[in-house]
């Protein structure tokens, strides 16, 4: 199982996205549908799915009806096929009904992350560690990075505020790749620090600044295997820049360490999953 979500940035994001879609209340409902009458509804697959989000999506029925009934029949990270059910829920008709949008929304956007993260991982044969990247939908990257894990891919940073990435804009105010380490170092950061390198001359810059990782950002692969050559395990080497599922096959022997994927969480498709809910309990 990948680390859990912690239950606050679940608590706050579902709060901002019931009040958001339910606001006042779900006009629709309300009018059509009786407040005693009891509903079944079940989570299912319509294409192969990675499963996350499945305690965020109780959650938004929790909030909606504490009375609700969650009977999970998956877990996060597990595989599904077409048809496979993934969760049930049992309760009053109109609080399904109002609490489905929003639960689909994040079931869906989390586990097309994590479809997405299982098939780069797939396609690197275990010859790299996929990471992420901060690429992530605004006041979502929790729930994306816990996706991500999801699919058997590792969290690079968190955010700013939690290691150090030396990138070409800060190379380029600072005057060069040794005088921003310096400038690192001297501000008495202790965390492992990267730099990216975009060029045989930065890579032999950052090696001679003894980073801990090296970045090698849009390079092609013949300069990518000749930097790995130069580097020799003096560094960690992550691979950068325009990363596909075809290009990860090509680059995941090169002998880098890992190679981050921007892709992940910027443009995964939302998985295909759906709610059929009827009458009855």
């Amino acid at each position: 199982m990948p680390d859990p979500l912690r239950p606050a940035d679940v608590r706050d994001l579902v709060g901002a996205a019931l009040a958001e879609d339910v606001g006042a209340g779900d006009l629709t409902t309300r009018a059509i549908v009786p407040s005693d009458i009891a509903a079944t509804g079940v989570f299912i697959t319509k294409a192969p799915s990675v499963v996350a989000g499945l305690d965020v999506a109780r959650d938004v029925f929790a909030r909606i009806d504490p009375d609700v009934v969650w009977e999970p029949a998956r877990a996060d990270g597990d595989v599904c096929l077409p048809g496979d059910a993934i969760a049930t829920v049992r309760g009053r008709a109109a609080s399904l009904l109002t609490a489905e949008r929003t639960a689909l929304n994040f079931l869906q956007y989390m586990s097309g992350i994590a479809t997405l993260t299982r098939e780069f991982v797939a396609a690197s044969g275990g010859r790299i560690q996929i990471l992420d990247t901060r690429k992530t939908t605004p006041g979502l990257r929790a729930l994306a990075k816990y996706a991500v894990r999801c699919g058997g891919g590792v969290n690079h940073r968190t955010g700013l505020y939690d290691g150090v990435l030396i990138k070409d804009n800060h190379i380029r105010i600072a005057g060069g790749i040794a005088e921003a380490v310096r400038r690192v170092r001297d501000a008495g950061i202790t965390l492992p620090i990267e730099v990216e390198a975009q060029s045989a001359a930065e890579v032999d810059d950052a090696i001679a600044a003894g980073v801990d990782t090296i970045m090698l950002d849009n390079l092609d692969d013949e300069a990518m295997r000749t930097a790995i050559a130069t580097i020799r395990g003096r560094a960690r080497v992550e691979i950068s820049g325009g990363i596909t599922l075809s290009r990860v096959r090509a680059i995941a022997g090169l002998g880098a360490d890992c190679v981050s994927v921007g892709a992940l969480t910027h443009s995964a498709r939302a998985a295909d999953i759906s709610l059929e809910i009827e009458t009855g309990a």
